[in-house]
């Protein structure tokens, strides 16, 4: 069959969206556990073990391995904790069989409450049920402090997990963990999330920010190309190809070197959370 689309779901716990089908292509983001994708229903690129999705939660398009995708299942629980391990059976003491990230969704199976069991491209398994949430419900309402679990995560292009995540990712995975939808990439986030800090407000200047506002926890910076989350008015988290690393550094420092490196100033914008 060629031509026609169908609803898969990502049963990996992390599956690579690419630019081009071969695993040599660039990542160009993520897509968890959990999520749903429209697929294009082509049999040259099956017979490759690839498939052309489009993720419909923020609506990235390009090619996943054909063994990343299965049936869909309606999802009870999203994991709330940056990884956690799949065991093959209800004890720590199992060697792990997998690795779940943040925010992936899974449909849980009647077991006992200590641990939850789950199916999915690994086949059954066993979660810490402490590490779940139901996925109606929202335990964290700082953005801010989720981001800041990724401190020193490896900096990754496309990456949107604890294993390496790029800075409009966390901005994304950090949203998306407190109930707020974000777009993937810095420049559609530099345009829809939040007011624009430097239109219709008369805001204070700083002395060891000049020409910057009143600056606050939760309002992101933006540069073309680069975003940055506030953690108070003058320290900035993200993940950046300088130090390849999630890092918290001095705001001012940051806008020096990024300045020195492109000539381009800060914008913010603030979130109404």
């Amino acid at each position: 069959m060629s031509g026609g689309s169908a609803i898969r779901q990502i049963i990996a716990p992390l599956a690579p969206l690419r630019r081009d089908p071969h695993s040599a292509a660039a990542l160009d983001t993520e897509a968890l556990i959990g999520e749903r994708a429209s697929v294009a229903e082509d049999d040259a690129l099956a017979g490759e073990g690839w498939a052309h999705v489009t993720l419909l939660r923020d609506g990235y398009t390009g090619y996943v391995p054909l063994a990343a995708l299965g049936e869909p299942v309606e999802p009870t629980h999203r994991i709330i904790v940056p990884r956690t391990f799949v065991f093959p059976g209800p004890s720590i003491k199992l060697p792990p069989v997998a690795v779940l990230p943040l925010n992936g969704e899974v449909a849980v199976l009647p077991h006992g409450d200590e641990f939850l069991r789950v199916r999915g491209e690994f086949g059954e398994g066993f979660l810490y049920a402490a590490h779940l949430a139901p996925v109606a419900d929202w335990p964290d309402l700082d953005f801010v402090a989720v981001a800041e679990r990724f401190l020193n995560v490896p900096y990754l292009w496309g990456g949107k997990s604890a294993l390496g995540i790029d800075c409009s990712g966390l901005v994304q995975l950090s949203l998306a963990a407190t109930g707020v939808d974000a777009p993937r990439d810095s420049g559609p986030q530099s345009r829809t999330l939040g007011q624009d800090l430097s239109q219709g407000q008369d805001l204070p200047q700083r002395e060891d920010l000049p020409r910057y506002g009143d600056l606050r926890r939760g309002d992101l910076a933006f540069w073309p190309g680069h975003v940055g989350i506030l953690q108070d008015a003058v320290t900035l988290l993200h993940a950046n190809g300088h130090h390849m690393l999630v890092v918290s550094e001095p705001l001012a420092d940051a806008v020096a070197r990024i300045r020195a490196a492109t000539g381009h100033e800060p914008s913010f914008r603030r979130l109404a959370l």
